[in-house]
């Protein structure tokens, strides 16, 4: 396979695991100033004409006019495609949207192809997919920049808005514990790609059988026994749904009877210092997390969703800026 990375322009944003510390941070500090910077205007705009700021407005520097992102959608979604969509507005820059259904991909035209043919009208793409390869493939063969917006093995834009939205809550995250309880899944791995980079703790109790592959952990990871466990002294506690896009549907039965015990509960909100809760969504109320628990007064759920724009932007921005 040819090495195609010298002719990128720009950079690709595939794992959190790619990023150092210093740009890790870079991104979270400018995701939190973007969305500092579109509230002010916001204000400033709504004293001086007494109406609300649009939400497609552009952001007042415009960073990327005249830029076109390109959304290939392998998967469904709401919250990336949402976000991205606006982001890019906010931004300045245009989007197009590519779906499996309507797209040469959904008929078998391969993913190399594909990311040469889209590199010829857009700036930068972003991919939300099932295997980790066909990313991987796409970013090798594109000559701009590929964002990772969600694969099987991993989701490192989420982990940029949740981990936004930790320090807007409960502040910097280093020497602070995350709990993370339920299916090692995509979420769970990016999360711990970033403990390390950023010094928090993430404390996982997932059932036998659905942890994090021994790949995907490492420092700054603690495995525990019982949710009970790793919720303990934890600032926030975090969960997903036990069936995930993808997951054999068959396995539904064996999975709710396995995670159970995982389930966020008030009582187990309770175990954690003054935590909040996370979800990345959608919510499966009854199953993974408790009523009172995601429509409480401590889950900040709907701040994520809001902060995967402000944190799409620092990745659209990281990507195309020098």
């Amino acid at each position: 396979m040819p090495d195609l990375s010298a002719h990128l322009e720009g950079r690709h944003f595939l794992d959190i695991a790619d990023l150092s510390a210093t740009a890790l941070r870079a991104l979270l500090d400018d995701a939190h100033a973007r969305k500092a910077a579109r509230l002010a205007q916001g204000e400033k705009q709504g004293k001086k004409k007494s109406k609300k700021q649009s939400k497609g407005a552009p952001d007042a520097d415009a960073p990327l006019q005249g830029m076109l992102l390109a959304m290939i959608f392998d998967k469904p979604s709401t919250r990336t495609r949402l976000s991205f969509d606006v982001a890019m507005r906010q931004l300045g820059g245009d989007v197009l949207i590519l779906n499996r259904g309507d797209a040469q991909f959904g008929r078998g035209e391969s993913f190399a192809d594909t990311a040469q043919v889209v590199s010829r009208f857009a700036d930068v793409m972003m991919m939300r997919t099932g295997a980790h390869d066909n990313l991987t493939t796409l970013a090798h063969h594109a000559s701009v920049p590929v964002i990772n917006g969600l694969t099987d093995f991993s989701h490192p834009c989420q982990i940029i808005a949740d981990l936004m939205t930790f320090e807007e809550h409960k502040g910097k995250l280093a020497g602070q514990r995350i709990a993370w309880i339920g299916d090692g899944n995509n979420v769970a791995v990016s999360f711990a790609h970033a403990a390390p980079l950023l010094g928090f703790e993430l404390a996982l109790a997932c059932p036998a059988g659905y942890t994090l592959s021994a790949s995907a952990l490492g420092s700054h990871v603690v495995q525990c026994d019982t949710a009970q466990a790793a919720a303990a002294g934890a600032a926030a506690l975090v969960t997903d749904c036990w069936l995930s896009m993808g997951d054999d549907e068959s396995t539904k039965a064996a999975r709710q009877k396995a995670f159970a015990p995982y389930q966020i509960t008030p009582a187990l909100m309770a175990e954690g210092d003054d935590a909040i809760f996370m979800h990345c969504l959608p919510a499966y109320r009854g199953q993974e997390v408790a009523s009172a628990v995601i429509d409480g007064a401590r889950s900040v759920v709907f701040d994520e969703a809001e902060n995967r724009c402000h944190a799409q932007k620092a990745i659209l921005t990281y990507c195309l800026k020098e």
